[in-house]
């Protein structure tokens, strides 16, 4: 039923659409509806400093230890509750929600940048 109605909805918007357009056929009018997905993602060097200095300032770093290959662990010497703080930050610095199961998964900075910057949501 639900699907009944979109479909009319979207084939609604899609006449009306041609309709506004003269000349227009309906595949240019759809490439219109397109443009709405087109995702943005944030420069990857723009993602470094920032992911960068995220961890700068975290407190429990040492900031001659940070660069884009450290790992949290090994290198800056957090343990796994701090790198959930630091996850958080990050989180909380471009505006996303990042799920538990690719939280688990960022060790690194590099990892950090590479999520993120592949993230369309990330701002």
């Amino acid at each position: 039923m639900l699907r009944a109605v979109a479909s009319q909805i979207k084939q609604g918007v899609v006449a009306r659409l041609c309709a506004q357009q003269q000349g227009a056929a309906g595949p240019a009018a759809l490439q219109l509806l397109r443009g709405f997905a087109e995702a943005s993602y944030l420069d990857k060097g723009q993602v470094t400093d920032r992911v960068l200095n995220v961890v700068k300032n975290f407190e429990k770093v040492d900031v001659a230890k940070v660069g884009p290959g450290a790992s949290f662990q090994k290198d800056l010497g957090l343990d796994s509750l701090d790198t959930v703080e630091l996850v958080m930050a990050l989180e909380e610095e471009f505006a996303i929600e990042i799920p538990d199961s690719e939280a688990d998964k960022i060790l690194s900075c590099g990892e950090a940048i590479s999520y993120i910057a592949s993230n369309p949501m990330a701002r």
